[in-house]
């Protein structure tokens, strides 16, 4: 309860040593002023506590990185022709790290010649490599619809991979 407030005590109020009027301290008097007490100084800590939040969200938000989720799934050669134009053997990267786009990443075509950054999360029996790789879309996923987001060349799947011919759930972010 509020503190140096006597029970049945009786206080003058007033501004500048005016007597406005007189009040009788009471037992719900004392426990409006306990409470309203109480409340202010939670409502303090309560205002702390998100200031502080705040303060950390718009310190995590700089520093943020945003990666899609998807699927992947594997494809081999004849990888030619491609959808991509401009790209034929000697324009495919050499280290065979490609990929095909499915519907949702294609985009019209304007998925053509983009990279990602892209590492496996999951699928099962634990088929995932540790480590991430870089890929580039060189063509459209041929099978409709298409089984996956991301359909992998052989070699760009063995990369994330420990289980060939398999799909997996993975994390992508555009570089």
């Amino acid at each position: 309860m509020a503190r140096g407030i006597k029970l049945g005590a009786q206080y003058k109020l007033g501004a500048k040593g005016r007597v406005a009027s007189q009040v009788k301290i009471t037992k719900s008097f004392q426990f409006r002023t306990a409470t309203s007490v109480a409340g202010f100084l939670m409502e303090r800590k309560l205002l702390k506590c998100q200031a502080l939040l705040i303060g950390l969200l718009c310190a995590l938000d700089i520093t943020r990185v945003s990666a899609d989720v998807g699927t992947a799934t594997s494809y081999g050669p004849p990888y030619l022709p491609t959808k991509c134009s401009g790209y034929n053997q000697d324009q495919l990267p050499g280290n065979g790290l490609f990929v095909a786009a499915g519907n949702g990443v294609w985009d019209n075509g304007a998925a053509c010649g983009r990279k990602y950054r892209l590492r496996c999360l999951s699928g099962l029996r634990r088929p995932c490599k540790d480590g991430t790789i870089v890929v580039e879309v060189v063509d459209l996923c041929r099978n409709r619809p298409c089984s996956s987001t991301l359909v992998l060349s052989n070699e760009a799947f063995d990369a994330v991979s420990k289980i060939p011919n398999t799909k997996i759930n993975v994390e992508y972010t555009q570089i």
